[in-house]
């Protein structure tokens, strides 16, 4: 890392700074964007891109993360963004994503390196072994969409002649293994959805003509990437741009950081705790465009009290969540329900700048109910009516966004300074 001369003077932020800088950046602070398509495009711009995971207790994470920025929308404006307008594709970011086709030349790098930059590990072999007994079935594929696509995994017949094994659960599914290679190198795309289940085509049905198709080498690559990540945390280190946006694929982060901030496309800061005197450790950037941000920070600031997915974008580093927001945060769903602290599928509170607790809900599509199990405020949060009310909002705009015709809580389980009923 090039270092820099001992006479510059460094930006400084304090820890709210810090946050607030996050906050801001991850669109849950401010006025909300504008409502329809093209405000979730902008939202999803400035994420990078929204976690897909098929839990439903509540609704889809990727919907919660939208509706935590928008507020409620029509579920159908992201069902014509990616199965109308193609302006937005799955694939994988930092694990199965919603990504930006305009970001598609970063993504394709991944699709044309994968498989001959995996690292010589026994299982990788066993893995491109497999895939060379298994080219009947790669070819049956291809051609059954071309012919017929799109299609779902289960209409396809298994010709493997080698059975997939992993040692977990996906052993003996050749087909949904074949298919994610194929989706991963970029040769099918999910072309819709019916429920949970994918409809696959091959790639060339599924991206609209304006798709940007520069094959980039993978220098430039990571300079995009990392500039992505780093405008979606607001501000990080390199670790936290590392597991950010597309997670772990930064090879030469170090040089292409050190490059970026000789250019001053990126610029050092230092956070600085004044309550313990000390600087928070590590090297923490702040990219270019976001110093005017930083400059009108406290004008621009406009809290919200609103809800988060436990995949949400601010909170998926669980590291980072600790130590800019003093919030210790696990997903409690593979833990026995007796093990369990907080719940199966708990949602945080961000209040401002600081996460002040977490609630732990679930949906009864059938009634129409919200049933909220229990209500935790985090040590040292504001236990005010004021405060109660902001969360109790919270949660009432969660339930219009369900559509829930009910909101109801344990009222054993909830702070008693909040009045939450």
């Amino acid at each position: 890392m090039r270092e820099l001369p001992r006479t510059m003077t460094l930006l400084t932020l304090t820890p709210s700074q810090a946050r607030r800088l996050a906050v801001l950046r991850q669109r849950l602070a401010g006025p909300r964007p504008a409502p329809g398509p093209e405000g979730m495009l902008d939202v999803v711009r400035d994420l990078g891109c929204l976690q897909l995971d098929p839990i439903n207790a509540v609704a889809r994470s990727h919907r919660l993360v939208l509706f935590s920025r928008l507020g409620a929308y029509p579920p159908g404006d992201l069902d014509r963004l990616l199965w109308h307008d193609r302006s937005l594709f799955e694939y994988w970011a930092h694990v199965a994503s919603i990504v930006l086709t305009e970001d598609y030349p970063i993504h394709h790098h991944l699709m044309r390196t994968y498989a001959r930059g995996t690292p010589r590990t026994p299982r990788a072999e066993r893995h491109r072994q497999w895939l060379r007994e298994n080219r009947p079935l790669r070819r049956h594929i291809l051609d059954e969409l071309r012919a017929c696509g799109p299609l779902p995994t289960r209409h396809f017949d298994d010709e493997a002649a080698v059975e997939w094994y992993s040692g977990a659960w996906t052993s003996g599914r050749s087909v949904t293994e074949m298919m994610d290679y194929l989706w991963t190198k970029g040769a099918v795309m999910v072309a819709g959805r019916a429920g949970l289940q994918k409809l696959w085509d091959v790639t060339h049905r599924c991206l609209p003509p304006s798709t940007p198709r520069e094959r980039l080498p993978e220098r430039e690559v990571v300079r995009r990437a990392a500039q992505r990540s780093l405008r979606a945390l607001g501000v990080g280190r390199a670790d936290h741009i590392r597991r950010h946006f597309t997670r772990g694929r930064y090879p030469g982060l170090a040089g292409a950081l050190a490059d970026l901030e000789a250019e001053g496309r990126i610029q050092r800061v230092v956070v600085r705790d004044g309550a313990i005197a000390q600087h928070w450790p590590g090297t923490w950037y702040v990219h270019a465009d976001d110093l005017a941000l930083v400059d009108r920070l406290d004008a621009a600031w406009a809290p919200r009290t609103v809800l988060l997915s436990p995949f949400d974008n601010l909170i998926c580093d669980r590291a980072r969540t600790e130590r800019l927001f003093d919030f210790n945060f696990r997903i409690e769903i593979y833990v026995p329900p007796a093990r369990r602290q907080y719940g199966y599928y708990v949602l945080p509170i961000l209040h401002g700048d600081r996460l002040i607790g977490r609630i732990d809900p679930k949906f009864d599509r059938k009634d129409g109910r919200l049933k909220v199990n229990a209500v935790y405020a985090e040590p040292g949060a504001p236990m005010d009516a004021a405060t109660g009310r902001a969360v109790a909002g919270a949660v009432a705009e969660l339930a219009a966004f369900l559509g829930a015709r009910e909101i109801a809580y344990d009222r054993t389980r909830v702070p008693a300074g909040w009045g939450l009923r």
